[in-house]
């Protein structure tokens, strides 16, 4: 270590433990919540017969409505092979069906079927429960308070709107 290099200690540097307090901290403790939450929704999704991956599309489709499979990938941080999986496996379940975008024959955009509507609202009557325990360790006032954080959080380009 040369005289102008910084002391860097092992405690400086990122764990993933509480108390850390690198500047990796918070992008490790969001990954650890991620992770957390993601396994309890998928408890909720597991006898619906879909995963996580399913549901966020479904969710793009009730928001934007019929969506071509680019938007889906991007609205779901998944790439070009993957969303193809995700929409073959709705399409088989009868969740989602393809259709020929006008104008265009190349695009197909994909929508969500009444039964994917169905399946839609029954994963979050079986989320609840579930959801309740995901903040079992927070105290009265906390689990409003963390998801405000979370969506400024995720969301600044909404904040300056």
């Amino acid at each position: 270590m040369t005289a102008d290099a910084p002391d860097r200690t092992i405690a400086s540097r990122a764990t993933d433990r509480p108390g850390d307090e690198s500047p990796f901290a918070l992008g490790l403790l969001l990954r650890r919540a991620h992770s957390r939450a993601a396994a309890v929704m998928g408890e909720a999704l597991r006898p619906l017969g879909i995963e996580l991956r399913h549901f966020a599309v479904l969710i793009v489709l009730v928001n934007r409505g019929p969506t071509v499979q680019r938007d889906l990938a991007t609205a779901t941080g998944s790439d070009k092979a993957g969303i193809m999986r995700v929409v073959d496996d709705l399409e088989r379940k009868g969740l989602a069906v393809r259709k020929s975008v006008p104008g265009d024959r190349r695009v197909r955009a994909v929508e969500i079927t009444p039964r994917g509507l169905e399946l839609f609202d029954a994963a979050h009557v079986a989320a609840e429960p579930l959801a309740d325990r995901l903040v079992a360790e927070l105290r009265s006032g906390e689990p409003e308070k963390l998801t405000d954080l979370l969506t400024r959080f995720a969301h600044p380009s909404d904040d300056k709107a």
